[in-house]
């Protein structure tokens, strides 16, 4: 078997020309990386370097292959990966070889595997651009500014010409594992990967920096996972604004109740709950028929009337969901339509009937979007939720429940706050301001919705989690 020791691309375009006019199949050739250095294994005692493999004789004939496959394959000789050098002239072969439409076939083995590898190539170089931070030292040419960098694949060279156009009035480097790139103001330069150590850790200007994130950071759209995927965390040494994402994610509750308290422009259905009629406590009829009249938000324009909670006035048990659908909406009563059926329905086969507890919605009206005739969900805002607050909290206020179950992410935001996740903390029984037994499920419009295996899967969740509410309410009716 043939053996080619290959560094870049340019080395493995030569050899795989003058292989491919020989006639040379994959199958007779092992290519070495010599970046990675992981294909040779070491020498035994008595072993020695073996000679390199003859080179081809390449016939006169013109290769042709499609000038995507050549960008393709550049980019796919950028990632670490040590056998992308046969992948790729195994996919050159078959290309030249009866398959010259290889490449469009999405579904084909080889296709996948380069695609996989271009994308990470692709999001490794993106990566780069976000997250290189350089720090200003003087030397004895002035000011110079180094950043280190850890990247997956080897982007540095194709990444390095976005870096002069953007900083060609700096002189910079910027260090990797394995290789640097030097910029003079004139001509990029390229030299071996440096250790973390030789870059600077600050400078004056972090402050300045860190000063700015605090600022722009947006505590009510916090996505922590999001955040974690697209700024992964081994690159947090070297991004100085990480120091202050603990805290700031501590901060972020209060700050987010702060900014709906101090946004004078957010509307609020607070002006039409009532007070204490001639000094008679307020009770439940009294909110309902206020709330017809309420116009706290603009969704009272739309919708058809305001759904207020139903239910017995005493009961120990209300559920809480997001906002009422189209056949709520044109009834006046809550859980009426096909979710309120499948909650029904789940709450019958645990052993009770849904028309013991009170159901209500963090929404009073429906919010829509019309689709020809028909008037399709849309989820409510969080300003939208704010504004609708009054009413769930003094529908609370009076029941004083004993057991609380939120349905869907924005019931249970409306009541645990805005960093609440749901797929996090579904099923947790929890102390509230509202109830000393608090805990969150699906909606059931969410699995109604869901993909056939995904609903399944939420589906038992979901049971699950009304069973564990019946067990601990029968205990309560038993005491």
């Amino acid at each position: 078997m043939l053996q080619f020791q290959v560094t870049c691309f340019d080395d493995w375009r030569q050899s795989a020309r003058d292989l491919l006019k020989s006639e040379i199949a994959p199958t007779e050739i092992h290519w070495i990386d010599q970046r990675s250095c992981t294909d040779t294994p070491p020498l035994g005692l008595f072993e020695s370097t073996p000679p390199p493999s003859p080179a081809p004789i390449p016939s006169n004939e013109t290769v042709n292959v499609p000038v995507a496959f050549i960008q393709l394959a550049q980019q796919v000789s950028y990632h670490c990966y040590p056998g992308r050098w046969e992948l790729l002239y195994r996919v050159l072969w078959r290309l030249t070889h009866g398959e010259k439409h290889l490449l469009k076939i999405a579904s084909d083995s080889d296709v996948i595997e380069l695609s996989k590898l271009e994308k990470a190539v692709r999001r490794d170089s993106h990566k780069m651009k976000a997250f290189v931070r350089f720090r200003r030292v003087v030397d004895e040419l002035g000011d110079h500014y180094i950043a280190w960098h850890r990247p997956d694949h080897y982007v540095l060279k194709p990444t390095a010409e976005f870096f002069r156009r953007r900083f060609d009035v700096m002189r910079w480097t910027i260090m990797t594992p394995t290789e640097s790139c030097h910029w003079d103001g004139k001509a990029l330069h390229f030299s071996e990967g440096m250790p973390r150590s030789a870059a600077p850790n600050d400078d004056e200007l972090e402050t300045l920096w860190k000063t700015y994130y605090a600022n722009i950071f947006n505590p009510a759209r916090i996505k922590t996972k999001a955040m974690k995927a697209e700024m992964p965390m081994k690159h947090w040494p070297t991004l100085p604004e990480t120091e202050l994402i603990d805290q700031m994610l501590r901060e972020a509750p209060r700050r987010v109740e702060q900014m709906i308290r101090m946004t004078d422009q957010i509307a609020s259905a607070q002006a039409y709950i009532p007070d204490a009629i001639d000094r008679q406590p307020l009770d439940l009829d009294t909110l309902r028929q206020a709330s017809l009249h309420c116009e706290g938000c603009q969704l009272c324009q739309d919708a058809t009337q305001t759904v207020f909670g139903h239910g017995p006035h005493d009961a120990s048990v209300v559920f809480v969901g997001e906002q009422p659908g189209d056949q709520e909406d044109r009834e006046g009563i809550p859980f009426v339509g096909p979710a309120g059926q499948l909650l029904r329905q789940a709450i019958h086969d645990v052993g009770f009937d849904l028309d013991q507890f009170y159901v209500t919605n963090a929404v009073k009206h429906f919010k829509f979007a019309r689709s020809g005739k028909r008037r399709l969900h849309k989820t409510p805002s969080a300003r939208e939720i704010a504004a609708c607050r009054p009413w769930l909290d003094a529908e609370l206020k009076l029941l004083r429940p004993k057991f609380l179950v939120c349905l869907g992410a924005t019931a249970s935001r409306a009541v645990f706050g805005p960093n609440f996740r749901l797929t996090e903390q579904r099923g947790l029984i929890q102390k509230t301001d509202q109830s000393a037994w608090t805990m969150s499920t699906y909606h059931p419009s969410a699995i109604l919705r869901a993909t056939d295996d995904k609903a399944d899967q939420m589906r038992q969740h979901f049971e699950h989690d009304l069973a564990l509410f019946a067990e601990h309410y029968r205990d309560t009716i038993r005491q």
